[in-house]
């Protein structure tokens, strides 16, 4: 049961500690979202398997389209569609597609970072720690804050923050970052010419078959 004073973690670890696949997919996955332990993941698989749990037990019903049910099902899905989870046409069968970065990248820190108020990942846990960033008039120095869908437009940096003049020395690092960023169609061999390639298709068209090749009578 444990001390009641203190609350029992909302979340379970991993069943088995030194499976090497589960540790490389963790490390990654801490990695790419600049995670500061592997608890945040833990929590987010967590809540992953609730969701699921909770979506298959509808799918399992047979009639959702009224009653008790139907109020939980259409509960479930909006829910997770102000939480930015899925769309607003999904269904039962998209919660069950969701993984566990979907809800990390639901976290304050990420966002910063997909807005382009941050570099990276680690600078947007930066930011967020120091008091760096608000949403609307709110300052939140939380980095794993869920972020819902009706705040993603309200995420900024904080008024008194020297983030705001645009000389400051990340806002420029990050102009140039975005300046760099080009995505440029693949280059083609300038010594191939489209000359070249017609006499490539003549060539493989006067090419001998494969029943041009085999002898008479080699088939007896």
């Amino acid at each position: 049961m444990g001390h009641p004073k203190f609350s029992r973690p909302k979340y379970d670890t991993p069943p088995h500690p030194w499976k090497a696949d589960r540790i490389e997919e963790e490390h990654a996955i801490k990695s790419n979202h600049g995670l500061k332990s592997m608890t945040e993941i833990w929590k987010a698989k967590s809540a992953l398997r609730r969701m699921r749990r909770q979506a298959m037990k509808l799918i399992g019903r047979v009639d959702t389209t009224e009653g008790h049910y139907a109020r939980e099902k259409d509960a479930m899905l909006s829910s997770l569609y102000r939480k930015g989870l899925i769309t607003s046409d999904a269904i039962l069968d998209d919660i069950l597609s969701l993984s566990a970065e979907d809800i990390l990248n639901r976290r304050l820190q990420a966002q910063v970072y997909y807005k382009g108020l941050a570099c990276s990942m680690k600078q947007a846990r930066q930011l967020v720690v120091h008091g760096q960033i608000c949403i609307g008039n709110q300052k939140i120095t939380i980095p794993s804050y869920p972020v819902s869908r009706d705040e993603e437009e309200e995420i900024r940096y904080h008024p008194r923050s020297n983030l705001n003049d645009e000389n400051h020395s990340i806002r420029q690092t990050i102009a140039g970052v975005r300046e760099s960023a080009s995505f440029e169609e693949e280059e083609v061999d300038p010594e191939f010419s489209p000359a070249d390639a017609s006499t490539v298709n003549e060539s493989a068209d006067d090419a001998p078959s494969a029943e041009d090749t085999v002898p008479e009578g080699g088939d007896e």
